[in-house]
This record gives C-alpha cells, sequence and structure tokens, in this order.
C-alpha cells in the first residue's frame, strides 16, 4: 500500500483548496514571511542530503550535464508555458477572476513549488525508499511542510495550485512501484550520490521560493537521471 505517496499528494490538494479558499483572509505578514521559512526548510533539507555525498565529481558532473540538457530542451520555458496555458482553464473552472502576482513571479513561485512537491530530492528517495522498505516516514514528513507551504501559496497563486497533487501522486506512485526494478540495481554509494544531487536541487529551489535567487531549477532536474549511472562509472573507475 503506497501510504506516503497518498498521504503526500492529499496534502498538497488540500493545503491548496484550503489556502485558495481562504484567500485575502489569510494575514498578509503570513502570505509574505512564510514562504521564507519554506525556503529554509528547503534549504535545511537540502543540506541533510548533501551531507550524505559519497563522491561529489560525479555530482557535480551529472548537475552540469543535466542543466545542458534541461537548457537545450527547455525544460523550464516548457513547464512555464503549461502552467500558463492551465492557469486560465482552472480559474474558469472555478469561477474565479484571474488575480494574485504578476506573470513573472506567478511563474517563478508555480515552478518553484511545482519542483518542491513533485522532483525533490526527498521526494523521489522516499517513494523509492517505501516501495522496497516500507518505510513511509520520509514522505511522511515531507507531507508537512508541502500542506503548509500549497496553503500559502493558493492564497496567491489560486486554484492551479492544488492541480499540482495530480502530477505529483503519479510520479511518487510510480516511483513506488518501479522501486522493486531499481533499487536492486543500484549500491548505497549511488543512493548516496543521488541524494546529494536531489539535496543541492532542493537547496537552490529554497532560495528560489525565498525570493532570494531564482535559479532555473527545473533545467535542473535532468541531473537526478543521470547522477547514479555516473556515480556507479566513477566508483568502478577510481574506486
Amino acid at each position: 500500500m503506497p501510504v506516503g505517496p497518498l498521504i503526500n499528494a492529499l496534502a498538497v490538494l488540500l493545503g491548496g483548496l484550503l489556502g485558495a479558499l481562504l484567500g485575502s483572509k489569510v494575514p498578509e505578514r503570513l502570505r509574505l514571511n512564510l514562504p521564507l521559512t519554506f525556503g529554509a526548510a528547503s534549504m535545511g533539507m537540502g543540506v541533510v542530503m548533501i551531507a550524505k555525498v559519497h563522491s561529489l565529481p560525479p555530482v557535480v558532473l551529472a548537475l552540469l550535464l543535466g542543466s545542458v540538457i534541461g537548457e537545450l530542451v527547455r525544460l523550464e520555458r516548457g513547464l512555464e508555458w503549461l502552467a500558463g496555458r492551465m492557469r486560465g482553464p482552472v480559474d474558469r473552472f472555478f469561477s474565479v477572476k484571474a488575480s494574485g502576482p504578476d506573470p513573472d513571479v506567478f511563474m517563478q513561485q508555480f515552478v518553484g513549488i511545482v519542483v518542491l512537491f513533485c522532483a525533490s530530492g526527498t521526494g523521489i528517495f522516499g517513494a523509492l525508499n517505501e516501495g522496497m522498505t516500507g518505510d513511509y516516514t520520509v514522505l511522511l514528513s515531507k507531507s508537512f511542510l508541502d500542506f503548509c507551504t500549497a496553503l500559502i501559496f493558493a492564497t496567491s497563486l489560486g486554484y492551479i495550485v492544488p492541480t499540482v497533487a495530480l502530477p505529483q501522486a503519479v510520479i511518487l506512485l510510480a516511483l513506488f512501484f518501479g522501486a522493486g526494478l531499481i533499487l536492486p540495481l543500484t549500491t548505497p554509494e549511488m543512493i548516496a550520490d543521488f541524494s546529494a544531487a536531489g539535496g543541492i536541487i532542493m537547496l537552490v529551489n529554497g532560495l528560489r521560493i525565498s525570493g532570494i535567487k531564482a535559479f532555473p531549477v527545473a533545467n535542473m532536474l535532468p541531473a537526478l537521471l543521470l547522477v547514479m549511472p555516473l556515480s556507479h562509472l566513477w566508483s568502478a573507475l577510481f574506486g
């Protein structure tokens, strides 16, 4: 039973719906200041995961190559285009007027929460780990953060936030059920380097959510596909 993925997606759905319903009723100081806390939490989780690194060179190489691939295929631009296409129909479905931050701020915040919810190293590792061991505590901890994050960002971004629960559920469930095929092919060293790469992405995503620096986080995501093969190759060549 995929407890963690379902709880995590439900947390985003409920948090997003509650935030969109409350809207301006949430005090302005909370809407402005809590994202800083969410960003700090993301950075903190990232630092913890980076500390697990086994070999730094393959992690750095994966991030470099992954970012090049992401930039060439314009991964973040595609995500922004999809968000822009979805925003109008979602607002019309819920019979609300288009409002909230200007398009640039909207895209910066929306891409940040999509990465946090759907493609964070914590979520990916948590789903894989639960699929192999049945331990859902990693995703349960992430759910608390995701619920609050979805609630606060939905007060300004609107009903598009809870829609992120669907791709999040699909991704986490696929990882959960695929864990039996993936993890037997890995080593502890590969998992450690994977966690470190995910941690770096979580760290810069925290900077983005906090409004400190708008890193192109989505363009870095291909690194998560490259880091374990590179880690294995590095260990085979250099021990």
